[in-house]
């Protein structure tokens, strides 16, 4: 059958390819993206009866996607339905997959990386910085003692004598 020829030339495609899963012989995930990308997603594609004459049910509820908001993954599903569309009546898993990955950084461009840091960050950056800036204050206000190192390097116009940094080369 055509499922069964679209099915083995997955398994020859894919053979290897750790992103590629057959969950059973009609229903396939691909990850998209390295393992470890925060935009990497999952996208499972399931064969009704009638496929190719029919739609492939696609879907991105895998837990893989969790991260992903639900307005992202729409987008996705919405523009894989438009190849899908295209490809009406043709062995189109492949041509699915290779659509995603063609266009990853594309789908995932509204996907804020990282949610948890960005919070944080605008915590930082919204707290008064009077601790901070105290403690710089301390650190400029001289002791007596540095004082009088000071001024014992300097002569009384505050300039430094000629040659106090010069590096003593003769030796």
């Amino acid at each position: 059958s055509v499922l069964q020829m679209e099915l083995e030339a997955l398994r020859s495609i894919y053979e290897g390819d750790l992103c590629f899963r057959e969950l059973s012989p009609v229903s396939f995930q691909y990850r998209i993206g390295e393992s470890g990308d925060p935009k990497a997603f999952l996208i499972e594609v399931s064969w009704p009866e009638t496929y190719p004459q029919t739609a492939p049910v696609i879907s991105m509820d895998a837990f893989f996607n969790n991260t992903i908001s639900s307005a992202i993954k729409q987008s996705i599903l919405d523009k894989l339905k438009v190849e899908v569309e295209a490809n009406l009546g043709t062995a189109m898993t492949y041509t699915l997959f290779e659509y995603a990955k063609d266009n990853k950084e594309l789908f995932m461009e509204n996907q804020p990386v990282n949610t948890v840091t960005s919070v944080s960050n605008s915590i930082a950056i919204g707290t008064p910085d009077v601790p901070t800036s105290k403690k710089k204050d301390k650190k400029e206000q001289l002791s007596k003692t540095q004082k009088r190192k000071l001024a014992d390097k300097t002569d009384n116009k505050g300039e430094l004598p000629r040659g106090w940094n010069w590096v003593d080369v003769i030796k």
